[in-house]
């Protein structure tokens, strides 16, 4: 049979379902019923409708035939031995004191993490243990922003969780640092699975800015499936950055859903490196009058990377302002996807919404698919959507070598410089440098990197 038209009674979903009975299994008889429900309608809805096709509208640029033709099973519950200290350099050096959580296949590692030092009320760890120290705040909102029905993968994350990370920054508080987060994938001896959740809640008028890694240990073939949540109240400022630099080997399928009430302001940053086949789809809502949205992100590609960008805005309040930038460089037969939504509801008038997709082709068989989307039902609006992709400019670079700069190093400058329109919004310098070096790094095949931005 071919994995590509699997349906839900295939052998794949067949698989994931055998999982899930061994998850609940043992996980209920230590977690609330609410929770408990919250799975079982999760993997109902997996079961019903399992996995999709490129036959279906939002998957037609993705096929996920190689994924489904893999026999994964949920990754080892222990940290591989080869974990240590020497892999926290796969992610933003936390600098001296700087709290961070690491997660292994998943789960916590407190042994790797340093939580403490953390303004007063500000609980970062376990999601597992949240349950039981925050468990009102857990059942409030886990679950309640990222739907099962969006994305089969959300779903099937629903149902497998086991553990993932909880950062709770109360009333008024604002957290200097960042905070990261860092997931590392260690495989056992076959191909593995992790479904690790994150729960950011952000109470009144408070701030903080949060980074999540992904990363392996080693360069073989894996799943994460990942689901974010990050819920901003009123007056909150939440900063949150992504950086996927997953195996090239690996398959990554995320889901990252903000919500953001009155006033408050959500920046969202995510940067894809790795996998070899990766969908994020990265969801806000803007929930009250006088939200703001920045959703910016890049892709750096090349082999036969395939990424897919999924994003929606729902404008559902008056007064908001949303600005999306998203950029891929692509190279060899690599493949990048951007679907944007931008949705703008009955009464959410006043709304100013820009979404922008451009993609950056670096050969002949590298390829871009673009769909910017705009869903209007308000009449006092203002809203814009593009969308470009196509090969550096040769006039552009004459005038580079005009200018004494040899070819190779004008390619590697005008490259360099569309990666760095993305990596220059980011409003936190030191990040800003420590994401410049990742892209610099990245996009390093041989050549002289240029100058960093400062």
């Amino acid at each position: 049979m071919n994995p590509e038209m699997v349906g839900t009674k295939g052998a794949a979903p067949d698989r994931f379902l055998a999982e899930y009975r061994e998850v609940a299994g043992r996980m209920g008889k230590r977690e609330p019923a609410w929770l408990s429900e919250r799975r079982e309608a999760a993997i109902d809805r997996f079961a019903r409708v399992g996995f999709p096709t490129t036959r279906e509208e939002d998957w037609r640029f993705t096929s996920l035939a190689p994924l489904m033709g893999t026999p994964f099973s949920i990754a080892h519950r222990h940290p591989s031995p080869q974990v240590g200290r020497d892999h926290l350099g796969l992610f933003m050096p936390p600098g001296p004191g700087a709290a961070h959580a690491v997660f292994v296949n998943g789960r916590f590692a407190p042994a790797l993490s340093a939580v403490a030092g953390l303004p007063a009320g500000v609980r970062l760890g376990s999601l597992a243990d949240a349950l039981r120290s925050d468990g009102a705040v857990v059942e409030a909102h886990l679950g309640r922003h990222a739907l099962a029905e969006g994305n089969p993968f959300t779903a099937l994350t629903t149902a497998l969780w086991e553990d993932g990370a909880f950062l709770y920054v109360p009333k008024g508080v604002e957290v200097d640092a960042p905070i990261q987060l860092l997931f590392l994938a260690a495989p056992g001896d076959g191909p593995s699975a992790s479904y690790p959740r994150t729960l950011v809640v952000a109470e009144r008028g408070s701030r903080v800015v949060v980074v999540e890694t992904y990363a392996g240990v080693e360069d073989r073939a894996y799943l994460t499936s990942a689901v974010t949540e990050i819920v901003a109240a009123e007056g909150a400022q939440v900063t949150a950055c992504r950086i996927q630099r997953e195996s090239e080997l690996a398959y990554h399928m995320a889901t990252t859903q903000s919500r953001g009430d009155r006033d408050a302001t959500v920046a969202s940053y995510t940067v894809a490196v790795g996998a070899a086949l990766s969908r994020h789809d990265v969801n806000a809502v803007l929930g009250g009058a006088g939200g703001h949205l920045t959703l910016n992100g890049l892709s750096v590609l090349h082999g036969r990377q395939h990424v897919d960008h999924h994003t929606t805005i729902d404008h559902a309040a008056p007064h908001c302002e949303s600005h999306e930038l998203f950029n891929g460089v692509l190279g060899d037969h690599a493949r990048g996807v951007f679907s944007g939504r931008i949705i703008v509801r009955p009464g959410a008038q006043r709304t100013d919404s820009k979404q922008t997709n451009n993609n950056l082709l670096l050969s002949e068989e590298a390829r871009a698919d673009s769909q910017p989307q705009l869903e209007i039902y308000a009449d006092d609006v203002k809203c814009t959507h593009g969308a470009t992709l196509g090969p550096l400019d040769e006039s552009a670079l004459f005038y580079l070598q005009s200018r004494g700069i040899a070819p190779a190093d004008a390619r590697s400058l005008m490259t360099y410089g569309f990666s760095a329109q993305i990596v220059g919004t980011v409003p936190v310098p030191e990040l800003r440098r420590q994401l410049d070096r990742l892209v610099r790094a990245t996009l390093d095949r041989g050549t002289r990197r240029p100058r960093a931005i400062p």
